[in-house]
């Protein structure tokens, strides 16, 4: 092969080659698309300190969240705390958001882009952001999610169009123009138990638990003298004895509890069958809560929580304590106080809702007075006397008879 038919190998390699890459990034990338509005802000300049209420509107459903008193809150839920990490997420999240590509569409192709207005299966995600007086800051709509091409021969998540990377978007509602961001924003949707606060009451070193069905000889109480003293049953009556191995799963009642959704009112009412079950607990560190469970509702229960709680003003200095050593405890004494104060005036905070619970929560402390004793040891019968009596004659008998033959 001589040097001229080298040169034209290699020309036809590279104009292959280079035709291949460009095929490759076509139907891998949908970003492509030069224009003046590739990588600005979405939004714009986009003060997200301003904003004091979020409106989440997608067909008849709608969400609304405003900030209250310097707290965040979901008007759907009686304003209930919302998360706050979850919006100030979302919020920065939307600031940063940049143009990947841009198009101008007619008012006919929106439905296709999953951007048309009012409602319907093709109706956009709309996203209102208002600042403390009501007064609209940005409107945002969200549309078809971009789906990424996998790899042939891997499976993936997003069905035979690929996985979502990414989200057509629409600024205002008589813009024309549509962009392509790099997010598909999944988690932004009305669904009010999704933006609450989960943050719930926890319950540290008990020191007795009460549960009263109702129903007295189901009803039960343990106590403990000290930390690292056993359980005890309240009231023993003859006969029952405490099973440590079966107590064990009710003396840490409500330590991590979660709930999945709240509901108005503060007071659950015992109607019909419905009765309601009550738990008392008092901790070692001052803490009374009163913890109220009413039925079942599919997999959770419908619960409210009371607490309340007192500490010593001052700390009781030890024998022979030297100066130094009290300043030192004082402080530590004040500084775990103020922590306790803290913890009581959040817990409080959760009085003024009923609570759906999860039954794993707790089932574990439904459990009733049998359930948490000792079996009872079964007697062996114990033999008539009449049948002794006759067992010992006929062995006299027998061993007499060897004699008699003899």
């Amino acid at each position: 092969m001589n040097l001229k038919q080298i040169g034209i190998l290699i020309a036809i390699v590279i104009v292959v080659g280079g035709a291949g890459w460009i095929l490759h990034n076509r139907r891998n990338s949908g970003w492509s698309t030069p224009s003046a509005e590739v990588g600005k802000k979405l939004l714009g300049d986009f003060s997200v300190n301003d904003v004091a209420q979020i409106d989440i509107h997608h067909g008849s459903n709608e969400l609304d969240l405003v900030k209250k008193d310097d707290l965040w809150r979901v008007r759907q839920r009686e304003d209930y705390p919302a998360n706050f990490s979850q919006i100030s997420g979302f919020l920065i999240k939307a600031r940063d958001l940049k143009i990947i590509q841009s198009e101008e569409i007619g008012q006919s192709q929106l439905g296709r882009m999953e951007l048309a207005p009012g409602q319907g299966s093709n109706a956009a995600i709309v996203i209102d952001f208002k600042d403390q007086n009501g007064k609209p800051m940005r409107s945002l709509l969200l549309g078809k999610k971009h789906l990424q091409q996998a790899p042939a021969g891997q499976n993936h998540m997003g069905g035979d169009g690929g996985y979502p990377d990414g989200r057509w978007v629409k600024v205002g509602t008589n813009s024309s123009n549509v962009a392509l961001i790099s997010d598909p924003l999944d988690n932004i949707d009305t669904d009010a138990d999704q933006w609450i606060n989960k943050d719930f009451f926890k319950v540290e070193k008990p020191k007795s638990i009460e549960v009263d069905f109702g129903v007295e000889t189901n009803s039960w109480k343990l106590t403990r003298a000290s930390e690292s003293a056993d359980w005890k049953l309240a009231d023993v009556k003859p006969g029952e004895e405490l099973d440590s191995s079966k107590s064990s799963g009710v003396t840490s009642p409500f330590s991590s509890p979660s709930f999945t959704d709240v509901l108005p009112g503060s007071k659950l009412n015992a109607s019909g069958t419905n009765k309601l079950t009550t738990i008392k607990i008092h901790t070692f560190t001052g803490f009374d809560y009163l913890v109220t469970v009413g039925p079942k509702v599919n997999d959770n229960y419908l619960m409210t929580v009371a607490v309340n709680a007192q500490f010593p003003k001052e700390r009781v200095a030890g024998k022979d304590e030297k100066p130094a050593d009290k300043t030192k405890l004082d402080k530590e004494y004040a500084d775990a106080k103020q922590k306790l104060g803290d913890k009581l005036k959040q817990e409080q905070s959760y009085e003024k809702w009923i609570y759906t619970v999860p039954t794993w929560v707790v089932d574990p402390v439904l459990k009733h007075r049998d359930e948490l004793l000792a079996e009872k040891k079964k007697e062996e019968p114990k033999e008539s006397t009449s049948t002794t009596e006759k067992s010992a004659g006929t062995n006299q008998l027998r061993a007499a008879e060897p004699a008699a033959a003899h």
